[in-house]
């Protein structure tokens, strides 16, 4: 006996997993870049290279174009990151950039330790995202691009919350950053603009 279908407003609501969002051609150009590299130093032969380029092209999900660098790179070197798992430091650093896809619900912790999650190239997967914290001792740096809303109700205990966003458009993207923030601190701001040449007469 088959089970029965849910809803048809619940199947319109499922969000897409990360590896099935459509890929941009920004994106196919970045893995098209790595098999390059690849086909110069060697570790891909010419049939290889061959072989994986059409595939770039043919590619419609982020998925299909970041299993064609698995084995080319290690996995915080990818220039497409689908299968994202919570940031977790203890007593050291750790970064997240690039392009990467950001959970609706994802996770970070800082343990005596430093954070920077930069999302300037990240694609979030939903218009809200809820950022679940855990800072003791630690600093947890949050880099947005313009337009991004930051709400920032995380409890704090001897810790401090900074949000130095510009406010973002009403019907923008939101991060909300919840959970706790003990004898350290969370910062939340937008990329440092290139700096203006100066001319000498």
């Amino acid at each position: 006996m088959e089970s029965p279908r849910p809803p048809a407003n619940r199947r319109r609501n499922r969000e897409p997993a990360p590896a099935d969002l459509r890929a941009a051609d920004a994106d196919r150009e970045r893995v098209a870049a790595v098999l390059g590299d690849a086909l110069a130093d060697g570790r891909l032969n010419h049939d290889e290279y061959e072989e994986r380029t059409e595939a770039v092209y043919r590619a419609r999900t982020l998925g299909e174009l970041s299993a064609l660098t698995t084995d080319l790179l290690p996995p915080e070197a990818q220039p497409l990151r689908t299968d994202v798992r919570p940031v977790t430091a203890f007593f050291g650093s750790e970064e997240r950039s690039g392009r990467w896809v950001v959970p609706t619900h994802f996770s970070a912790t800082a343990i005596c330790a430093n954070v920077k999650l930069d999302l300037c190239e990240a694609l979030l997967q939903s218009s809200r995202v809820t950022l679940q914290v855990t800072v003791m001792g630690g600093t947890l740096t949050l880099i947005v691009p313009e337009g991004v809303r930051i709400e920032m109700p995380a409890s704090s205990f001897m810790g401090g919350k900074k949000n130095q966003v510009p406010p973002g458009a009403p019907d923008g993207p939101v991060i909300e950053i919840t959970g706790v923030v003990t004898l350290g601190n969370i910062v939340a701001k937008s990329p440092k603009r290139p700096r203006r040449p100066w001319f000498r007469r």
